[in-house]
């Protein structure tokens, strides 16, 4: 069998590896959107490393859009396939996709009318894929539960292992048959965290012969949990109550959204949240907290606990949904303190770009990063302490604040993911690093070299290996 690396290699986005077995039969684990910005970007979003029509089957690790924002592409451009989930991937993939083809229709229409406004010439732009695109996608899913194998081929058979990244994240085992002889390949999807809110720690893959391993974390360590509570609260009650001015909060609208609206959730009923309005602004987001409600399956201990206390643990008074455009826009006129989450968690698109460039320059206001940032997002400006930032056009000074939690992150540091991979020291041959900037991911090689893993690789974007 071969495996070729056709996306989120030295680089985090775009998850797409390419299996072929023996026989030609082709399984694409994943099938991500790159999302940065420029024309790099738009043109490896534009062309495959692969013809869909070849492809025989995908399966997909969980829901976030740099794991699946291709989909819809990829059947637009003939694969007919099924496409392999979890559960609650599914049906987060329902509305997370949708939503991707609203933005591509919607950045396209933008770019093209800048484009004409100009008058320079250049090549108008169509979307990679429209709304009308999502419902056929949908079709091809087929979906299944933890921990049971099934079967993609007569040769192959696939388990899911709760991830613990998002709801219905998973790793992926595959149990190849090569004539008289088994391998076993796996692909850790984004690792999760143990003992995070909401959901269940993450499950080890059992023993490989190689695996595809992610790495965004792979030189550094997070807080602790009663660390990150105590300290979220100090920027609260510092932004909100001693200079009255408002916390912005980037994040994505699923996964660290929730975990975020949990720990207010639980602040506000063990009585320590200040009366302050809390609001959600990501319409995405709105339906994600439904999807995530629908599916109590893979909620862990703690939270199925909590329930007995609230019986709602994504809302309390002070907290309100925003799903109107206007009610958005009216949260900036507001001058009162208050708390806003909006995505997009990298501040490169959505409503959250709006609050950056209304309110970036009030010293008494916080951003609040709590996950990472491409380095040529806004978020990864900030991240990385420039004093000017360009949004809309226009060149602002950084006056906010600008504070940072990764240990919201729901994916796993350095230390977390060498646990994850732990069992795996004595029988697994080789250990791809994939979905990481690349020196980072060179750093975590060198730090599970050191602790006595096998041969290590950081494939780029087009290798191909031949694996037995």
């Amino acid at each position: 069998m071969q495996i070729k690396f056709c996306g989120a290699a030295r680089t985090v986005t775009g998850s797409a590896h390419l299996i072929t077995l023996l026989d030609g039969f082709k399984i694409l684990l994943d099938c991500g959107l790159n999302q940065g910005r420029g024309k790099e970007v738009w043109d490896f979003n534009n062309r495959w490393a692969f013809d869909p029509k070849d492809v025989d089957c995908v399966v997909l690790s969980h829901a976030h859009i740099d794991h699946t924002g291709r989909l819809p592409q990829l059947v637009k451009d003939g694969f007919d396939g099924p496409i392999h989930s979890t559960h609650a991937t599914r049906s987060l993939c329902a509305i997370m996709l949708l939503d991707s083809a609203h933005i591509q229709e919607k950045d396209v229409d933008y770019y093209n009318r800048k484009l004409l406004k100009k008058k320079k010439g250049g090549q108008l732009r169509r979307p990679l894929y429209t709304t009308n695109d999502v419902p056929k996608t949908m079709n091809n899913f087929e979906s299944h539960g933890y921990e049971k194998w099934f079967k993609i081929h007569p040769m192959v058979e696939v388990r899911y292992h709760d991830a613990g990244h998002i709801l219905g994240s998973a790793s992926v085992s595959l149990r190849i048959k090569e004539g008289k002889k088994y391998i076993h390949f796996g692909f850790t999807g984004d690792i999760g965290r143990p003992e995070r809110p909401i959901l269940k720690d993450p499950l080890p893959m059992p023993e490989m012969d190689y695996i595809i391993c992610e790495s965004t974390y792979g030189n550094r360590t997070h807080e602790s949990n009663p660390e990150q509570s105590s300290r979220f609260l100090d920027i609260i009650k510092e932004t909100c109550i001693k200079k009255k001015g408002k916390l912005i909060i980037p994040a994505f609208s699923v996964g660290r959204t929730q975990e975020i609206v949990y720990m207010l959730d639980k602040l506000e009923t063990a009585g320590k949240l200040p009366k302050i309005p809390v609001y959600v602004d990501s319409p995405l987001a709105v339906n994600a907290t439904s999807v995530y409600l629908a599916h109590p399956e893979c909620y862990d201990d703690t939270l199925i606990d909590y329930l007995d206390k609230d019986n709602n643990p994504f809302g309390f008074a002070d907290l309100t949904y925003v799903k109107h455009v206007n009610d958005s826009k009216a949260l900036n006129d507001m001058k009162e303190p208050m708390i806003i989450i909006s995505s997009a968690g990298m501040m490169n698109a959505g409503r959250v770009k709006h609050h950056l460039y209304n309110n970036i320059q009030n010293p008494d206001n916080t951003f609040l990063i709590v996950g990472y940032c491409s380095p040529e997002t806004p978020g990864g400006q900030l991240r990385n302490g420039n004093k000017q930032i360009t949004i809309f056009g226009d060149r602002l000074d950084v006056k906010a604040n600008i504070k940072l939690m990764d240990s919201f992150s729901a994916h796993g540091d350095k230390r977390e993911m060498a646990t994850f991979l732990e069992n795996q020291k004595e029988k697994c041959k080789k250990i791809f690093l994939v979905h990481g900037e690349y020196d980072t991911q060179q750093m975590f090689k060198q730090y599970l070299e050191q602790k006595d893993f096998k041969e290590i690789v950081i494939p780029d974007l087009g290798d191909e290996y031949t694996l037995s």
